[in-house]
Order: structure tokens, then C-alpha cells, then sequence
């Protein structure tokens, strides 16, 4: 090689250093560092304040004999059990009606993804006025119909499942447009084809739209699954983790221990572990999904 071809080269390598060390820099400073340090966390005791003190293994004693983590992680199961479905079922339906030729079509897009550019501290503040007992504007409404007001976030039972609905109206803009880039990539000479042989309208959707938009329908699942893990502005606003502790999650129950009890050692072993399950959970969809398509 040349002088003057190994002064390029060795040019361009300086300059691909620099344009990627700001990606470096912070993989460093804000992943790799945190990850590290919460893994030597894991084996000690610290407050902040006082020095960290060994503790082994004994993080991880604790964890298995904490009831109400585990409590915990049953509230974020039954949330995701009401928010799944349901995000699928809302956000199919309505990208499926959107993907038709529909006036206003654009205004309605935009509408349902507009939720999902709004802080999520401001959503939570607006559904705890429209869940209020006694002046929420959905207890009004029953109340003007003779209904009797429904106790959306002081029941125990009603208030994991009224987050999960609350959590889908905010989120559902985001799915909306997934399913609709799926629906447009479906060949429309496989509908074609079907109107020729007179099938019906929910023949063709079950036949022929969800077989081939079921890589949107994993990638749908998958997310919905780590951002309802993820749990933690909606019940720390509206509830606290209450009543009854029945809406804390998970990451609300770390985040407590972390910064509210300063139990560093702990809450870094509750993260690691809670990690642990979300790669699990998410491992098992993927398994189950990829056997009902090959199916």
C-alpha cells in the first residue's frame, strides 16, 4: 500500500472513532456502568449514605421470603392479563377499520396516536379525574343513567383492572400503526381471490389478514408484554401501590425499596431477578407464537 493510501486509511479509522464515541461514551456511562455496579450491588448492603457491607447471598434469602414482592409481581401478571388482550383486540379492530377507505382517515390517525406523544405523568392525572368516586366524570355518567357509581381505583378488585384500561387508551396509538403497516403488506390478490369465491368479511380476516400479519401480532405481544412489566407512572399516581397494595407492581415495589427505604443491595437483586422473569415470559411467547404460525 501507499504512503498516500495508508494516510486515507488510517484518516478514515480516526474519523469513524470519533463519530462513534459519543454512542461509546454513553453506552459506558449509562448501560454498561449501572449494569456492572447493580451486579456488585447485588452482593452487599447500602443506604447511600454508610459504607456497602457484604452481605453474600443473604439479598437473595430475603427476596424469596418477600410476600409482598411476590405480591407484586401477581398485581403486573393480572395487569398484563387485561392489558394484552385487550391492546390487541382495540388496536386490530380499529387499524382494521382505518385501513379502510374511511373519510377523515388521517384526522382519525393522527387522533388515536396523539396519547402516545403526551407525558404519561399527564394521562395518569387526567384517568384519576375521570375515575374520581364522586366527581369523576364516568361515575356522573352512570349516576344520570341510574347506575350505581363504580369504585374504579378504591376496590382492590377493580383497580388493577381499571390501570390496565387506562394504560391501553394510551398506548393504543402506538399498535394502531404497527397493524396498519402489517395490513398494508398483505397481498391484496389473496383478498381478490377470496371475494371471488364469496367469502365472507370475517373469513378473509381470520384466514387471510391475521396468518399474515402475525409477525406484527409477536412484535405487538412482545412489546405490550415489556411495557406492562415496565408498570410504574399509572399506579404510583393514581393509587400508590394501593388500596390494599392491590395495584403495586413490581417495578413500583423496587423503585420503593431503592429510593423511598434506601435498600440499594436489595432493590438491585429484586431488578436483577424481575429481569430474570421478563426474559422468560418474553422467551415463552415467542415459543408459543412460533408454534400456533408453523401450526
Amino acid at each position: 500500500m501507499t504512503p498516500y493510501g495508508k494516510n486515507n486509511t488510517e484518516r478514515g479509522d480516526r474519523v469513524g472513532y470519533f463519530l462513534v464515541a459519543p454512542y461509546l461514551i454513553h453506552f459506558v456511562l449509562f448501560v454498561a456502568f449501572p449494569v456492572v455496579f447493580c451486579l456488585v450491588l447485588v452482593f452487599h448492603k447500602w443506604d447511600v449514605v454508610s459504607d456497602m457491607q457484604w452481605v453474600g447471598l443473604g439479598n437473595f434469602s430475603r427476596l424469596f421470603h418477600d410476600k409482598l414482592f411476590f405480591k407484586a409481581i401477581l398485581n403486573t401478571l393480572i395487569f398484563l392479563l387485561v392489558h394484552i388482550p385487550l391492546q390487541i383486540v382495540v388496536a386490530l379492530g380499529l387499524a382494521e377499520a382505518l385501513n379502510q377507505k374511511v373519510k377523515f382517515r388521517g384526522f382519525f390517525r393522527a387522533s388515536f396516536f396523539m396519547p402516545v406523544v403526551v407525558s404519561g405523568v399527564v394521562i395518569t392525572i387526567l384517568w384519576d379525574q375521570l375515575y374520581a368516586q364522586d366527581t369523576g366524570v364516568l361515575n356522573i355518567l352512570l349516576s344520570r343513567v341510574g347506575l350505581p357509581r363504580v369504585p374504579w381505583l378504591t376496590s382492590p378488585s377493580m383497580a388493577m383492572p381499571s390501570i390496565a384500561i387506562m394504560a391501553t387508551w394510551k398506548n393504543v396509538g402506538l399498535y394502531i400503526v404497527l397493524f396498519l403497516v402489517g395490513l398494508q403488506s398483505v397481498p391484496r390478490h389473496l383478498y381478490e381471490a377470496a371475494d371471488l369465491e364469496g367469502a365472507s368479511h370475517w373469513y378473509k380476516f381470520t384466514r387471510i389478514t391475521v396468518p399474515m400479519i402475525n409477525p406484527t401480532i409477536f412484535l405487538v405481544v412482545i412489546l405490550s408484554t415489556i411495557n406492562g412489566f415496565s408498570l410504574f407512572i399509572e399506579p404510583y399516581v393514581m393509587t400508590g401501590g394501593g388500596p390494599m397494595n392491590s395495584t403495586m407492581s413490581a417495578v413500583l415495589y423496587i423503585y420503593n425499596q431503592g429510593f423511598f427505604f434506601y435498600h440499594m443491595g436489595y432493590a438491585a437483586t429484586l431488578a436483577f431477578f424481575f429481569a430474570a422473569i421478563i426474559f422468560a415470559v418474553v422467551m415463552i411467547q415467542r415459543k408459543v407464537i412460533e408454534q400456533e404460525a408453523a401450526y
